[in-house]
């Protein structure tokens, strides 16, 4: 059964874990685009300039398909994986974590390091509300005027929201509707023989 909903978290939070001098400040942050991913990232390294690694993680999308795991300079596999291996075990999606490293002067060692940017991250998460979104899918309408209402009263009775809309000569709207609702909320909009459902934005 495909899944309906994913999980992500609703706001920014961080957290600190501490070994042997060195800090590792946890930074998960709620994104939707790799271009968020890069603003947050330059931020903390402008913001902590001091600090000597900012390693990251993040998973994106509803199908979690898009992912990374950067190790910024510490031992290939000791700070990336394991903090995106903290948002996988948590479930989570549209989510970034950037762990800041300020070193004590003792070297951890991978093991140690495995431990602190997972802990780190851990926290982080622990501490962040959760949060459950409907996936949706966006189809575009066209109908004439006079069945402009039926076409939105359809929509709301499947969870589904107009987005955009455009009246001109005929109206055409972008809806985006809960996937759990989808098949139902198109078979409707079928049934009144009125209103066009389109699949791909027409031009």
């Amino acid at each position: 059964m495909n899944a309906t909903v994913y999980h992500t978290i609703a706001a920014p939070v961080q957290a600190e874990f501490k070994d042997k001098g060195s800090r590792f400040i946890a930074f998960a942050y709620p994104v939707k685009t790799a271009e968020a991913v890069k603003k947050h990232v330059d931020a903390l390294r402008e913001a902590h300039h001091k600090a000597r690694h900012w390693c990251y993680a993040y998973r994106l999308g509803t199908d979690g398909n898009t992912f990374r795991a950067n190790d910024d300079g510490e031992p290939s596999g000791s700070a990336g994986r394991p903090i995106l291996g903290q948002i996988d075990s948590a479930g989570l999606t549209d989510v970034l974590v950037v762990v800041v490293r300020y070193f004590g002067g003792t070297l951890l060692g991978v093991p140690g390091l495995i431990h602190a940017y997972k802990t780190a991250t851990a926290e982080a998460l622990q501490l962040a509300e959760k949060l459950e979104k409907n996936i949706e899918k966006t189809v575009w309408l066209r109908c004439g005027y006079p069945h402009l209402n039926d076409a939105i009263r359809i929509a709301k009775q499947h969870q589904a929201e107009v987005v955009a809309q455009d009246l001109q000569l005929d109206c055409r709207l972008t809806v985006s509707i809960p996937l759990a609702n989808y098949t139902a909320c198109l078979a409707a909009w079928e049934q009144t023989r009125a209103i066009e459902v389109l699949l791909e934005e027409a031009v």
